[in-house]
């Protein structure tokens, strides 16, 4: 049986992604009575009120939307959801049983630590097409019925969340904390899964285009696009070359330009988006 290496790849990757994200709560959010986003927000609330383990609410919620998504949606979330939810909910079983105590006495940088690490947990399942289910599921269950922004969905629900943690403390610290941890990590989330995507636009203007073109083809194995133009004061016929690339590549490329023609004119700039091959795949 042939094993498909990139497929085995992003499990592996996911997987970590979820260890990171179990040791978030556990370690940092759940031990220091900070209540974030999501089902494990609501998992959290439940094992304020109850005792109830967290772990055991995750799977037991998930379940519940992925039953009733079925209906409504069909097979559409996939069996990597499927994989994310069982194991997470493992995860936080076994680490909710090993952690007792916060890992960071400060209240305020378990909020942080705890949404840099669940960001980061997220944003790796995410660009290997994971999920964890919970507030997603329900958010595209409302989606297909009413006409609503899936992102603005998922912050209302999870701003419900947060804010409902104060009845329970009647402590507005406790909210701001869990915004806090909310905030951080939808920034990571999108430092990781944006970071890793971003292309520049690079624009040439030199005499030596056939120098240029060879070392971007041979040398850094880029494409690359000729281009006539015609200079607007001057009216003379200039080279113009056109090239995409991702943003890491960008000073190698500023660099080979530079060696081969110093006096080149360049522009540079960044893109929102690049697909087609050898970039992003339109999803």
């Amino acid at each position: 049986m042939k094993i498909n290496v990139s497929e085995l790849k992003s499990y592996l990757i996911i997987t970590l992604g979820l260890l990171i994200g179990s040791l978030a709560w556990t370690g940092f959010i759940i031990p220091s009575e900070i209540v974030g986003s999501g089902v494990s927000g609501i998992a959290t609330i439940i094992y304020y009120t109850t005792g109830f383990k967290v772990g055991y609410s995750v799977f037991l919620i998930n379940t519940l939307f992925l039953l009733v998504s079925l209906r409504v949606l069909g097979f559409s979330f996939g069996i990597k959801t499927i994989y994310g939810i069982t194991v997470l909910s493992f995860f936080l079983w076994l680490f909710q049983t090993l952690i007792t105590e916060p890992l960071v006495s400060d209240r305020f940088m378990c909020s942080i630590i705890g949404g840099i690490l669940s960001g980061a947990s997220a944003g790796m399942i995410l660009s290997r097409g994971g999920s964890t289910g919970g507030t997603d599921i329900l958010a595209m269950m409302i989606n297909k019925y009413h006409n609503y922004s899936p992102g603005q969905l998922l912050l209302t629900i999870d701003v419900v969340i947060i804010s409902s943690s104060y009845f329970i403390s009647n402590s507005i610290e406790q909210v701001v904390y869990g915004f806090v941890t909310m905030g951080v990590s939808a920034y990571c989330v999108d430092m990781i899964i944006e970071g890793s995507k971003q292309s520049v636009q690079v624009i040439i203007f030199t005499k030596h285009p056939e120098l240029i073109r060879k070392e971007v083809i041979h040398t850094l194995d880029q494409g690359i696009t000729m281009l006539n133009g015609i200079g607007g004061y001057s009216q003379d016929k200039v080279n113009v070359m056109l090239l995409l690339a991702k943003k890491k590549e960008s000073q190698a490329i500023l660099r080979m330009i530079k060696l081969v023609d110093p006096e080149a004119f360049i522009s540079m700039g960044s893109v929102m988006g690049v697909y087609g091959k050898g970039f992003e795949k339109i999803k």
